[in-house]
C-alpha cells in the first residue's frame, strides 16, 4: 500500500518544481550553452566591458536603470575618466542615466522593432546564454540584416561585433519532419581583427559588465558576505562553549 506525502513533504517537492522551472526559465530555453565564466568582481574585466559596451551596444541599446556616476563608484574610475573614455553622447551629464542616441522609431524602422534596454538582460536570460549567443551569429543572405543565429533564431539584430570575430558559416544537417534542415556546426570562414580565444575574453568581459548592471548591488553584497560568514563562525563558536560550560554537569 503506497504511503501519502505529508504536508510539508508535497510542499518541498512544489518549491523544488518552481526552483527548476526558474533556473530552466533563465536558462532561456536554450541548449548546449557554453559557460560564460563571468567575474563581476573583477573591476578589470568590468572596465573593459563597459567599454566594449559603450563602443559596440550602446548606440542602439539603452541601459536606463544605471547612471555613469554609478560606474565610476563601482568601477574605480574618475569622473574624468568616465565622461572621457565611456561617454559618446555630447548633452550627456555625469549623473544622467545610460540613454541610447537611437530613437525608438528609428529602431522599428531599421530594425522592425525597437532595441530592448539592456539593464536586466543578464538577469532574464542568463550569462551563459548571452556569451553563447554572441558566439552563434552567422552570413545568411536570406535574413534582412544578412545575419542569423543559432541561439535566437531569426533575431532582428545584425551582428555588431563581426569585425572582431569574423565570419562564421553555417554547415547543415538533415531536416527533421520535412522542415528546415538544422544547423549542425558554424565554421569561422573569415578572420576577424582578434584570434577566437581574445573574441571569447572580450565577450566574457562584455558580459561580466551586463551582468554586474543587472545588480550592482551584488558587488556590495560579495564583499559583506565575507564579513557575515566570519561573524556566524566566531558566533557559532562563542555559541558553542558556552553550551559546553553550561552543559558540562548535566548527565
Amino acid at each position: 500500500m503506497t504511503k501519502k506525502l505529508s504536508r510539508t513533504s508535497r510542499i518541498a517537492l512544489f518549491l523544488a518544481g518552481l526552483v527548476v522551472a526558474a533556473a530552466s526559465h533563465a536558462a532561456g530555453g536554450a541548449d548546449n550553452l557554453l559557460p560564460a565564466n563571468t567575474q563581476i568582481g573583477n573591476k578589470g574585466m568590468l572596465q573593459r566591458g563597459a567599454a566594449m559596451y559603450m563602443n559596440y551596444c550602446a548606440g542602439c541599446h539603452s541601459a536606463q536603470y544605471v547612471r555613469y556616476s554609478r560606474l565610476a563608484e563601482d568601477l574605480g574610475l574618475s569622473e574624468e575618466q568616465v565622461m572621457d573614455n565611456l561617454v559618446f553622447q555630447v548633452d550627456a551629464k555625469f549623473g544622467d542615466t545610460i540613454v541610447s542616441g537611437l530613437s525608438r522609431e528609428d529602431g522599428i524602422a531599421f530594425f522592425g522593432t525597437a532595441p530592448p534596454d539592456l539593464s536586466l538582460v543578464a538577469r532574464s536570460r542568463g550569462p551563459d546564454w548571452l556569451f553563447t549567443y554572441m558566439r552563434s551569429f552567422y552570413r545568411d543572405p536570406t535574413a534582412a540584416t544578412g545575419w542569423n543565429n543559432t541561439v535566437f533564431a531569426n533575431s532582428s539584430m545584425p551582428h555588431v561585433l563581426w569585425e572582431l570575430q569574423g565570419i562564421q558559416e553555417p554547415h547543415y544537417g538533415e531536416p527533421v519532419d520535412g522542415g528546415d534542415p538544422p544547423v549542425e556546426h558554424l565554421e569561422l570562414i573569415q578572420a576577424g581583427l582578434v584570434t577566437p580565444g581574445q573574441y571569447d575574453a572580450s565577450l566574457r568581459d562584455l558580459v561580466s559588465f551586463l551582468e554586474y548592471i543587472g545588480e550592482p548591488a551584488a558587488l556590495k553584497r560579495q564583499a559583506l558576505g565575507v564579513w557575515v560568514l566570519l561573524f556566524l563562525a566566531i558566533f557559532t563558536t562563542l555559541a558553542w562553549l558556552l553550551k559546553r560550560e553550561y552543559w558540562k554537569d548535566v548527565h
